[in-house]
């Protein structure tokens, strides 16, 4: 892979990442992870992508709270390595129970209201949700039986 198609690719992927609202850096560090072969360093990151030792640092933070990254304790040192994790499967899950949360709080609201007009939209906006999760959802099942 050439140097330029990395980077392309590396940038995609923040720009996918900034489109779900994680920052950008977030997006490009994870985007490098997935294209080393072996754990790395955050001075390695830092390095390779032109972003600050606490860039990166923040960034890992964020991928491992999805479930994107982890970090790898080194004996001895306070040095960690980092690694992508299996990735979008876990992101696509995280999302899906953000929305039920919000598809919750929707309804709750659809009982605030008496104005027909309201309530209406509130349930298709519900439907919409809803629909949004059950596709995803079918999604990962066809995922995890062909064992992508």
């Amino acid at each position: 892979m050439t140097d330029t198609a990395r980077r392309d690719f590396v940038n995609t992927v923040g720009d996918v990442l900034a489109s779900w609202n994680l920052p950008r850096a977030t997006g490009r560090v994870y985007g490098h992870l997935l294209l080393c072969s072996e754990p790395t360093t955050l001075d390695e990151v830092s390095s390779a992508l032109g972003l600050s030792k606490g860039a990166v640092s923040t960034s890992v933070r964020e991928l491992s709270s999805w479930g994107l990254a982890r970090t790898i304790p080194q004996p001895g040192s306070r040095r960690l390595l980092i690694e992508a994790e299996a990735g979008f499967e876990r992101l696509l899950a995280a999302s899906h129970e953000r929305t039920r949360a919000f598809v919750r709080t929707l309804r709750q609201g659809s009982e605030l209201t008496d104005d027909d007009g309201a309530k209406r939209r509130l349930a298709d906006v519900i439907t919409l949700f809803e629909t949004y999760v059950d596709v995803g959802d079918e999604m990962l099942r066809r995922a995890r039986r062909s064992g992508s």
